[in-house]
């Protein structure tokens, strides 16, 4: 298959169909075929993908697995065109919006998340209660230990308080960094100064993870709601998926707060890398056709704070089969 005919194969039928049949292939401008493939199919994170594999460089990690690692990209999507949520592969949606959940409530405690049935957080645990090894001893005392430590969402709410536990209340002064940008955008949407970091320099030798995606940022212009987030360390095939969905979710749940309309998602990537165990697995994923992107609605929406994970549902998924690919610890 040479690359005009992979271009279109990843056009969804849904476009190829609104298409004139006087009008051939050769008929459609590449720059208004890019333009589709952008807006239906994802087409940004298959780019990605292709990139590292092209690419990339084999380099170590922490993990003690090799990745396949490119420096820099960006991630953008148009969230008129649909939910950026892959259709190449099934994506769980449900543990993607229980986790932002999670993370809105500021909650560092593992067991909720296994009451929602979301196993995403299994792996890990603040190394003040399990100091951190890739040993199979050490991965199941992680794995059985709850506390999470000051992770993402107690930053997003308690940035500079002090830490204890999962079950003891922040102390001293902090900032609810969220509710912030919640007051902004209802104040003064036009300010350039909507920005939420999880990046706490004192409290990352705590936490169960330094946070892969550390910040992100809010903008409004011409009555759309946009988020670009940045992201120091991503793993293209298991973790930016996961990623692009939550943020976009978020983009979605602030511009309902603020009765705005929804505009672009971008995330600015920094160390971008395929793990060694995924490679054959996003090989297959890369040679499904792309289907069109679904759409998700929130109904019984009163405020970001009082959001629940199952108030938002997904319409018109119809993705291909789950790829199972392993987690690297």
């Amino acid at each position: 298959m040479h690359e005009g005919q992979s271009l279109f194969k990843c056009l969804p039928s849904l476009f190829l169909s609104s298409v004139p049949k006087r009008t051939g292939f050769k008929g459609l401008s590449v720059l208004f075929v890019m333009d589709k493939l952008n807006q239906y199919s994802m087409k940004a994170y298959l780019d990605i993908v292709q990139k590292i594999l092209d690419h990339g460089f084999l380099k170590q990690n922490r993990t003690g697995i090799d990745a396949i690692t490119i420096t820099g990209a960006m991630f953008e999507h148009d969230m008129s065109e649909g939910f950026p949520l892959l259709t190449t592969k099934k994506v769980p949606f449900r543990m993607v919006r229980s986790e932002l959940e999670f993370f809105i409530r500021g909650i560092t405690d593992k067991q909720w998340l296994r009451e929602q049935k979301n196993s995403i957080w299994d792996e890990w645990c603040s190394p003040d209660a399990v100091p951190y090894g890739n040993d199979e001893q050490t991965k199941t005392k992680m794995m059985n230990e709850r506390e999470l430590g000051p992770i993402y969402g107690w930053q997003w709410r308690n940035f500079g308080a002090r830490y204890t536990a999962y079950n003891i209340a922040p102390e001293g002064q902090s900032c609810d960094q969220l509710l912030q940008i919640v007051q902004t955008l209802k104040t003064d949407p036009d300010s350039r100064r909507m920005i939420v970091s999880a990046w706490n320099p004192l409290d990352l030798s705590r936490m169960a993870l330094p946070p892969c995606h550390y910040a992100f940022q809010v903008t409004v212009i011409n009555g759309k709601l946009n988020l670009l987030w940045n992201q120091r360390s991503v793993d293209v095939a298991l973790g930016l998926p996961f990623n692009i969905a939550s943020y976009g979710c978020l983009l979605h749940l602030l511009a309902k707060e603020a009765g705005l309309a929804e505009g672009r998602l971008i995330g600015f990537l920094g160390d971008v890398h395929i793990y060694s165990n995924h490679i054959d697995a996003i090989r297959q994923q890369i040679t499904r056709d792309c289907k069109t992107l679904p759409r998700i609605k929130t109904e019984k929406f009163t405020s970001i704070f009082d959001w629940h994970y199952n108030d938002t549902v997904v319409e018109g998924y119809d993705p291909h089969p789950a790829i199972k690919f392993d987690i690297a610890v």
